[in-house]
């Protein structure tokens, strides 16, 4: 195996129920974790540190709860804590995870791996060699209280309360103060509307960015309705939800001092079997961002449409020139970043996609046994979303110009003001209008006047597109 090979550090034997296995002797794993990496060589992808940094928040939340609870002396409390301690403060030993993502559906292999780890640390600094799960035991104190069945979600709602707050939200924070600035500084622009990519009623270049303002304001609302849900956490309920092997008060005692060393208000979920069985929440959150990809597709796809020339396309906007957009058309300039942010849109609606067939499938009577894939979707989908945002907005958004002078020469040639007449001369009148001067290639008003048509009011006001808007 690759990685037995690269440490080059010898072997310790372990054992399990089902035998004796050589691990390498450096690794603060054990035989459980041994046993994974052989089961489950899959895809090469592992949990991103997000996930495995909640799960030992988790950790340490149980076994302070536990030691309060009495059921762990304080000789290896402190052990424990010292190792939890390591892992979130410094960052050791986020590389002793190597257990591929597509392993057991309720993320046991992980839990274990966690476990080992934590203990085989703890005993370490107890003075004690790795892998002799004494005096800490990986099952009997670190997962004390607990099953992988409660543990697993927990961890997913805690790491996608992590990531959302820490990046997706000061993303869209930063969103819509930049489309705020956009609006202000493309306040008076009136431009030539547009319903079917073809000419319609004028509009102002700022409602459309209003558009996009509106909808991110509105998935923040759905994204921290989702947040709300997350809030609930199953630990406590251990193995189907009815907290056997969990002493009485261990739930709320737990969710209290995760609360207090996350900063998230948890609490325990009154029904904890649905938090197990069911992930319901989760889904909701991929729900809530793949609306999200929908509001970001359509304003990353306007800009680009209205970005498009410069001599034969809209080229209404003037976007940054970030690099040369062609390995064979020189000076060519492309909306690489909307094309960017829509690839990234794509990929979270893909996401959710497998979120949702993974809720579907996997929720079967007392667990959902598609765990591992629905949050690792779940956490790429915020990580990438996130990112994509803040690249928009640094490298397009921030930088995007009004072309003020294409803007009015759209405006002048435009057919739909003769809408504002509709109720002067009727539509069939206002069509008959529109036609003839596109076919002859003359103005409304030139048509007008050779019709010599009759209306009330000032017709240049009537015409003036600028008002329409």
């Amino acid at each position: 195996m690759k990685y037995i090979t690269v440490m080059g550090q010898g072997f310790r034997k372990e054992k399990d129920v089902l035998g004796e296995v050589e691990v390498p002797a450096g690794v603060y794993w054990g035989v459980s974790t041994f046993r994974a990496v052989q089961n489950f060589q899959i895809s090469g992808k592992r949990f991103p540190a997000i996930f495995l940094t909640s799960l030992a928040e988790i950790k340490k939340a149980c076994l302070l709860a536990n030691r309060e609870l009495g059921f762990i002396d304080n000789e290896k409390g402190d052990a424990l804590l010292q190792a939890i301690k390591e892992l979130l403060e410094q960052g050791r030993f986020l590389d002793q995870f190597p257990i591929d993502v597509y392993q057991t559906g309720s993320g046991t292999q992980t839990n274990m791996n966690m476990n080992e780890v934590l203990a085989n640390r703890a005993n370490e600094i107890l003075g004690f060699p790795l892998g002799k799960k004494h005096p800490v035991h990986p099952n009997d104190h670190v997962n004390s209280s607990q099953s992988s069945n409660d543990v697993i979600p927990t961890a997913m709602h805690l790491s996608a309360l992590h990531l959302s707050q820490e990046k997706l939200l000061p993303s869209l924070k930063e969103l819509q103060k930049t489309l705020s600035e956009k609006i202000k500084e493309f306040g008076g622009i009136v431009k030539v509307g547009r319903t079917h990519l073809q000419d319609a009623v004028p509009i102002s270049l700022s409602m459309e960015f209003q558009v996009y303002k509106q909808q991110v304001e509105t998935d923040i609302l759905r994204i921290a309705s989702a947040r709300d849900e997350l809030l609930l956490i199953p630990l406590g309920g251990t193995a189907v939800g009815t907290g056997i092997n969990a002493p009485e008060g261990f739930d709320r005692l737990a969710a209290q001092k995760l609360s207090e060393i996350t900063g998230f208000s948890l609490k325990p979920n009154p029904v904890k079997a649905e938090g197990i069985s069911s992930h319901n929440a989760i889904a909701a959150m991929s729900a809530a961002l793949r609306q999200l990809s929908l509001s970001l597709m359509k304003m990353a796809n306007d800009i680009r449409w209205m970005g498009s020339g410069p001599r034969a396309g809209l080229f209404e906007l003037i976007l940054p020139a970030n690099e040369p957009g062609s390995s064979i058309m020189p000076g060519k300039i492309n909306p690489t970043q909307s094309e960017a942010l829509i690839q990234v849109c794509i990929q979270v609606m893909g996401n959710d996609a497998a979120i949702s067939m993974a809720e579907g499938y996997g929720s079967i009577l007392d667990l959902n046994v598609c765990k591992p894939v629905m949050i690792y979707n779940l956490l790429d989908s915020l990580e990438i979303i996130s990112n994509g945002i803040h690249s928009f907005i640094k490298n397009c958004l921030t930088g995007l110009k009004a072309n003020k002078e294409q803007i009015t020469a759209h405006l002048e040639r435009m057919l739909m003001t003769v809408t504002n007449l509709s109720p002067y001369i009727g539509y069939d009148k206002c069509a008959e209008i529109a036609q003839k001067a596109f076919r002859e290639r003359k103005t409304i008003r030139e048509v007008i006047r050779e019709l010599n048509i009759t209306i009330e009011g000032d017709i240049d006001e009537l015409l003036d597109p600028r008002k329409m808007a």
